[in-house]
């Protein structure tokens, strides 16, 4: 799938990953998270490094509430927490003021109650819900259990999750699947916005130019890095095109003169030097391949619908509401 493949994600990288399906764009997103090891070659992550991915498709299974769930993204924070109201209880219970114990208990809590504050340990809640009513949960659904959402708003907590454990590295493959317009221009800002890096896969055009700043492309197993947005990168990919087709129809020139002179002199003796020289020649020629890309499109026509009558349709006592989010319906009206 991958041919001598490397690029490198810098600090606040913003990387579009583009290809036609099946080039492998989720799959490298999955050997860089080191869900999935390649054939040859490694993935040379910076000591302390942490990186979030969000797949396109997972089952969470989870019991808990939402804002339970998004919660678990700060594990360290509430296994503080947790240990700081343990040291509480055991320092309140003590009464050995000058023993050796006392005073480690002491210092214990005060390092995991700097370590919580460094963390931002009092305003997890608050950072959760944000992340959360930004993403498209109303504040009465915080307490609701998961299993309660379709998987689509439980990808909406997984993707929650991920931004606010704000990892170095950000990996998103298709992360507007799930998500409504309102959504999709906040995730746009925040990702704008974000400290770290980000890579990530979409077929959402506008999306990829607004957040992107750097466009890598997967084609017959190659990369191609643009320093540019997708629209940037359809300019760019033209180009390169047009330059590839020209090196491509020179080498076609080359190996026809070539395979004439072989097909002239192939039983020449005076010639059988030069024509095995140029027999090897071809067999050592790099052969240029054209990345070949889809356009073709689908179109539809609507031809105007003669009206039914003089009333299209009477209903009396029509109410229709949501009360889940799981669930949608579309009402069409002919």
């Amino acid at each position: 799938m991958f041919d001598h493949v490397s690029f490198i994600i810098n600090d606040k990288d913003r990387i579009g990953l583009v290809g036609k399906n099946g080039a492998g764009k989720s799959t490298l997103l999955k050997i860089i998270k080191n869900l999935q090891k390649p054939d040859e070659g490694e993935v040379v992550v910076p000591s302390g490094n942490t990186i979030g991915y969000l797949p396109q498709e997972m089952v969470t299974g989870s019991e808990k509430t939402v804002v339970e769930e998004a919660m678990t993204a700060f594990s360290e924070i509430l296994d503080l927490k947790e240990m700081i109201r343990s040291l509480e209880h055991d320092i309140k219970v003590r009464t050995d003021f000058g023993s050796e114990e006392y005073h480690n208990l002491i210092r214990n809590h005060s390092e995991a109650y700097e370590r919580f504050n460094l963390l931002g340990g009092s305003s997890i809640r608050t950072n959760t819900e944000k992340v959360l009513t930004g993403l498209g949960f109303d504040s009465i659904e915080f307490t609701r259990p998961m299993s309660q959402f379709s998987s689509g708003w439980q990808m909406r907590v997984e993707l929650a999750k991920i931004l606010l454990r704000v990892p170095d590295v950000v990996l998103l493959d298709e992360p507007t699947n799930h998500l409504d317009i309102e959504s999709i221009e906040w995730l746009e800002d925040f990702l704008i916005n974000y400290r770290g890096a980000v890579v990530l896969v979409s077929h959402d055009r506008a999306f990829l130019d607004n957040v992107t700043r750097r466009t890598v492309e997967i084609s017959l197993g190659k990369i191609y890095d643009y320093r540019a947005n997708y629209s940037g990168y359809i300019t760019l990919r033209e180009e390169r095109l047009d330059s590839q087709i020209a090196t491509y129809n020179n080498q076609q020139r080359q190996i026809r003169q070539i395979e004439r002179f072989v097909e002239r002199f192939r039983y020449k003796s005076t010639k059988a030097a030069q024509v095995q020289s140029r027999i090897k020649m071809l067999e050592k020629m790099d052969e240029v391949e054209l990345d070949v890309f889809d356009e073709s499109g689908i179109n539809f026509r609507f031809p105007k619908s003669p009206h039914s009558g003089r009333s299209s349709w009477k209903q009396k006592h029509l109410s229709k509401d949501y009360p889940r989010k799981e669930y949608s319906m579309t009402l069409i009206f002919l």
